[in-house]
């Protein structure tokens, strides 16, 4: 166990391990770039990094790539030349930013970006196939669609053994099978199985141990702030899935949360109110929209958002080492259709969080840039408040555009906000 002489090395260590890793990340990917070598482009809702892994290539996560330029507050930049060039304002903020890095050959505030060898992704968000569409008009490059059959309907998600699961498994297993083929292709490289069980174990030790961390945040007071730490945990968990450094690194932020929960230390000094957070982050003045909150004791024990982009490691799922191509297409259906779930059906998540979580408030963040994410959150809003009597907040920005954020305007909505909570708790202790 821990002691009390380890906390300045412990306590902090994920952000800061996690800061390195994406550092060496985009290092990698920058040498990568120098040297002309081969790279796969992926998205955060079904990357398939196990598979990727298996054959050496680097991956890219454009999504992640657009959301960095704009926490390091040149998102603009890249929008405008993305619509100089005949992008619509109102289409995806985030495809925009990374048409701009292609048209200025990877040119990025974290290094240089490789060119595509091949494009992976699944159908879990609508933007996916058109976006990749673009990379392969640009590169003339292979581009592989894993078709996620979704969840039929709220509440009816299927597991191992129903007749439907199995069916669908089976149609996922052979896609991943014919990707391994487009990979041999692109690569010039056989197909490992050995290997892809050594990466699956890697993904089992993130999973298991990104569960247990979104799990140990239910303490009081909160262990990490799930809108600004979760960021960080969520790029080590994407981009380093099936690596032996992100299955090491979660073990060891297992660690630094269970040590903080023994400790009673927080992330705040004084937690007041404990919030949820449903969509995706305002990362246009990402460090202060976090503080409009935190001013006033708030802050997010959890969200929606690490939840869909994860990749499917808070779900916890541990693949099946002995028959793994079956097991990954198991492990890819169940997280693809929880990622969906997550966006489409957020009420059900928001019901099974509040009393575990203690959640005082929820955070409702529509964007201009993700209708898919956006899209039914006020009927989403309205339903939760039916079920649960729990204040809320409706508070529209965007996650790239700055042109659309007015800090004052929310500033204003915030305080508002907490004002009525400290109101509603002054009342129920009169009572």
């Amino acid at each position: 166990m821990s002691t009390q002489s380890d906390q300045p090395e412990l306590v902090g260590r994920g952000n800061r391990d996690g800061a390195q890793l994406f550092r060496d990340w985009f290092s990698e990917l920058s040498d990568t770039a120098k040297e002309g070598g081969q790279s796969a482009y992926v998205f955060v809702m079904g990357s398939l990094n196990e598979i990727l892994k298996v054959f050496d290539l680097p991956v890219v996560f454009p999504e992640i790539n657009s959301l960095q330029t704009a926490v390091r507050r040149v998102a603009h930049e890249y929008l405008s030349e993305a619509e100089d060039y005949g992008y619509s304002p109102d289409i995806c903020g985030y495809v925009k930013a990374d048409v701009a890095v292609q048209l200025r050959h990877g040119d990025h505030p974290m290094g240089q970006i490789p060119k595509p060898s091949i494009a992976v992704l699944t159908n879990a968000c609508n933007t996916y196939i058109k976006w990749a569409e673009i990379w392969q008009r640009m590169y003339d490059i292979p581009m592989v669609t894993i078709d996620i059959p979704g969840t039929r309907e709220s509440g009816c998600q299927t597991f191992g053994g129903d007749k439907h699961f199995e069916n669908d498994r089976k149609y996922v297993a052979g896609q991943l099978k014919e990707l391994i083929t487009t990979c041999e292709e692109v690569t010039g490289k056989k197909f490992d199985i050995d290997k892809l069980r050594q990466i699956l174990s890697y993904a089992n030790e993130m999973s298991v141990g990104w569960k247990k961390v979104l799990e140990l945040n239910k303490s009081r007071p909160a262990l990490f702030n799930a809108l600004t730490d979760g960021t960080i945990y969520l790029g080590v968990a994407n981009g380093f899935r099936g690596t032996e450094a992100g299955g090491r690194y979660f073990k060891e932020l297992v660690e630094e949360m269970e040590y903080r929960a023994e400790q009673g230390i927080g992330t705040l000094t004084e937690e007041q109110y404990r919030l949820v957070f449903v969509g995706v982050p305002c990362y246009p003045i990402f460090r202060r929209f976090n503080e409009l909150f935190t001013e006033w004791g708030g802050t997010f024990v959890h969200s929606t958002y690490l939840w869909f982009a994860s990749g499917g490691t808070n779900s916890g799922f541990e693949y099946d080492l002995a028959d793994p191509i079956e097991s990954l297409a198991e492990g890819v259906l169940l997280s693809v259709r929880d990622a969906m779930d997550s966006m489409f059906y957020q009420d059900q998540m928001l019901s099974s969080m509040i009393d575990d979580y203690g959640i005082d408030g929820i955070i409702y963040h529509p964007i201009k840039s993700c209708r898919t994410v956006s899209t039914g959150l006020a009927d989403c809003r309205r339903h939760v408040a039916q079920q649960h009597d729990i204040p809320s907040l409706f508070i529209e920005s965007d996650m790239m555009d700055r042109r659309v954020v007015s800090e004052a305007q929310m500033k204003n909505r915030i305080d508002a906000f907490f004002e009525g909570l400290n109101s509603r708790r002054q009342k129920a202790v009169v009572h």
